[in-house]
């Protein structure tokens, strides 16, 4: 008799929409680090930091999911704060078109990583 592996369930496609709206933002945040590096300046400083948590923030929760670390809810209420935190720095500059696109992006993650915090993984 051969010994079957365990299965894991699917990810549900609220998982599936929060995974990808992790990845997303964590792509767009890394683009929008490499245009300040750019720029240059001290005040980019503090919003690339924002956006280093952000993006980290971003993967890891992805991961965490991906895996269905049972530290996924906690992870998704720290995201949806980094990229509440990571916005509301884009948004110091709102002319630049690509801050703006950063900040929606975050705006988006964070609101798909909170519903995800109340669900059962």
């Amino acid at each position: 008799m051969t010994q079957q592996q365990p299965t894991m369930e699917p990810m549900s496609k609220e998982m599936q929409d929060c995974v990808q709206a992790c990845m997303a933002c964590h792509g767009v945040c890394e683009e929008t680090m490499s245009s300040c590096l750019q720029m240059g300046g001290q005040a980019q400083m503090q919003i690339m930091r924002t956006l280093m948590d952000c993006s980290e923030m971003t993967r890891m929760c992805a991961d965490m999911m991906m895996r269905r670390s049972p530290l996924a809810n906690e992870m998704c209420t720290m995201c949806a704060q980094a990229c509440d935190m990571c916005a509301e720095a884009c948004m110091s500059m709102p002319d630049d078109e690509r801050m703006t696109r950063c900040a929606e992006s975050c705006r988006r993650c964070s609101e798909v990583c909170r519903a995800m915090a109340g669900a059962t993984m």
